[in-house]
């Protein structure tokens, strides 16, 4: 989790772990908290999207950090930050919860 990369078309990140293997994730959603003055990003492995497909029962790997849309040039060109806090965990999963569960809050391509 230690550096983040701008894909092709900004629905893309790749993570590089501390020792240097690369991930592919493909962005779910952004928000920003008034409550705790910070903005979101929520993503899942890429590819995720074939394997519910092709079994809707089987988890699905969700990461969530905060990060500063002011220090890059875009919400996939900024420094992830840990979420820490438990009562910010759960705001951050009942956001997720109501992206998962309300149809009219995803795009055309889910």
């Amino acid at each position: 989790m230690a550096n983040e990369n701008q894909q092709d078309n900004e629905k893309y990140v790749t993570l590089t772990d501390d020792e240097g293997n690369e991930s592919l994730y493909e962005v779910l959603f952004t928000f920003h908290s008034d409550e705790y003055s910070k903005d979101y990003i929520l993503f899942t492995p890429a590819g995720t999207d074939e394997i519910s497909a092709e079994d809707p029962d089987q988890e699905v790997e969700i990461q969530a950090f905060s990060f500063d849309p002011e220090a890059g040039d875009s919400e996939t060109d900024s420094d992830l930050f840990p979420i820490e806090d438990e009562k910010e965990w759960n705001m951050v999963a009942e956001v997720l919860n109501t992206f998962v569960d309300d149809d009219s809050l995803r795009t055309e391509e889910d």
